[in-house]
């Protein structure tokens, strides 16, 4: 699963000492911390991160000026021991508002709030891959690939509407395109969208609307119940 990007600004080296405990304990949450206000708010306006951790009151800078800059793509927790600054920094947006001292409870209730915000700006902003078919690109949205099948020197494209689309991409390669939250690959000729999985088992995935399944290979087989099982159960 792609992990979050998370940028935390704080002062008080304590405070983000916390944060990267609790992040560390919460896991797939890629953090980077700032003790230097400016210097992090640069890195966020760079690198975009999907979560922005950031305190009010600074010394070099107010936290609600750098809120006011953060990119559409990042979404923001405020963590402060300022609980005055509540109301302004939800006219600004935030997903939630951390009073320290927090605890790690409140921090995950936050966390989940802020992944469901992230989530859905993903969905919204849809991926696409551009695929070289003969001497043609094709742009393809990544929620229409059904699977994907490695033939000699092709790989053929299985779509939910439209004929297959049959490339000289290799599988590497197209792999690399994919987003890793989206896509497994499940045998040495097998990619298969994980949102399109019907049912599956450790040796075979039945795929909605097709009816022969696709075969997992043995060294893919463990890694591909892991992460088909996890998905299965978050969505229940």
């Amino acid at each position: 699963m792609k992990k979050i990007t998370c940028i935390a600004i704080d002062d008080e080296p304590l405070a983000l000492l916390v944060i990267s405990r609790f992040c560390e304990r919460k896991g797939n949450l890629d953090l980077t911390t700032f003790s230097e206000p400016k210097i992090g708010w640069q890195e966020i306006v760079k690198n975009k991160p999907d979560l922005v951790f950031l305190d009010i009151e600074m010394n070099s800078i107010s936290g609600l000026e750098i809120a006011h800059t953060l990119p559409k793509e990042s979404c923001l927790i405020f963590t402060t021991a300022h609980a005055q600054y509540a109301l302004e920094g939800f006219n600004l947006d935030a997903v939630d508002f951390l009073h320290k001292p927090f605890s790690y409870d409140r921090f995950n209730q936050a966390v989940e709030k802020g992944i469901r915000r992230i989530n859905a700006y993903r969905r919204k902003t849809q991926e696409v891959i551009v695929i070289k078919q003969e001497y043609n690109n094709i742009t393809l949205p990544t929620n229409q690939i059904v699977y994907i099948r490695a033939m000699e020197n092709y790989t053929r494209i299985f779509r939910s509407s439209g004929t297959p689309i049959l490339s000289r991409t290799n599988m590497k390669t197209i792999r690399t395109m994919l987003p890793d939250n989206e896509f497994l690959r499940v045998h040495r000729s097998y990619i298969v969208s994980t949102a399109k999985v019907e049912a599956f088992s450790k040796r075979e995935i039945k795929l909605s609307g097709y009816d022969t399944p696709i075969p997992i290979g043995r060294q893919y087989a463990e890694k591909t119940y892991e992460i088909l099982s996890l998905q299965k159960n978050n969505s229940q």
